[in-house]
């Protein structure tokens, strides 16, 4: 189910869909061959409200693989590779990456 946050969402940039594993929690991407994957580089690169809304509806429908899809945007540098869009999900994707006071 989508939050009204989700169903407000205006796109304005790439952006995928994401969600974590049932069977272990570990965050995955939707790829356009309608699956999951650990991998962001093999995520469906959605550019548009209504492609991010279709490819979130599909997700929420395939309830079977992944739990919570939302769409999270990201950056496509100039070398093709996709990297988080934004701190919160690259920690999410990478864990805590700076040293925390002990």
């Amino acid at each position: 189910m989508t939050s009204p946050l989700q169903k407000k969402l205006k796109i304005s940039d790439s952006s995928v869909v994401t969600a974590n594993r049932t069977w272990d929690g570990v965050v995955v991407y939707r790829t356009a061959a309608k699956g999951w994957s650990a991998d962001l580089a093999d995520a469906a690169i959605v550019r548009n409200s209504d492609e991010a809304k279709a490819l979130l509806a599909e997700a929420v429908a395939d309830d079977v693989g992944a739990i919570g899809p939302y769409i999270a945007p990201v950056q496509i540098g100039e070398d093709g590779k996709i990297l988080p869009g934004n701190l919160r999900e690259q920690i999410r994707r990478d864990g805590v990456t700076i040293d925390l006071p002990v």
